[in-house]
């Protein structure tokens, strides 16, 4: 392998180790899009990269998938699948409303994470 593939996989490792950590770091309850991850991962135009780094995670790494979504505030599966179920099912769980099949980004997207972490639960 030649120097510069190397420096390649070493970025993509580095890269995809950030996009593990900002997904790791959603709070319950709340959820970012693919292209909010890329950009607070480094890299903001990458956001179809997001979900490769996320199937790269190592086994051990627990990341809470569900709490990615697309920037028109939908899961990303199709409505019919079982991984669509799946993520409804557990955004739900932790409190995440869904109105017509969108989650409200203004509540429950970033923005809303850091006003609840500021100004605690009641808005």
């Amino acid at each position: 392998m030649n120097n510069d593939k190397k420096v390649a996989k070493a970025d993509d490792l580095n890269w995809h180790q950030s996009v593990w950590k900002v997904v790791s770091e959603i709070p319950p309850g709340h959820v970012l899009t693919y292209g909010e991850v890329a950009r607070l991962s480094g890299m903001p135009r990458a956001a179809r990269r997001v979900s490769q780094a996320m199937r790269r995670a190592p086994s051990g790494v627990e990341l809470p998938w569900h709490r990615v979504i697309n920037a028109q505030g939908k899961i990303s599966f199709p409505e019919d699948s079982s991984g669509w179920k799946q993520q409804k099912d557990l955004l739900e769980a932790e409190g995440v409303v869904f109105l017509k099949g969108r989650i409200n980004l203004d509540v429950f997207g970033y923005r809303g994470a850091v006003d609840r972490l500021l100004w605690g639960e009641e808005l």
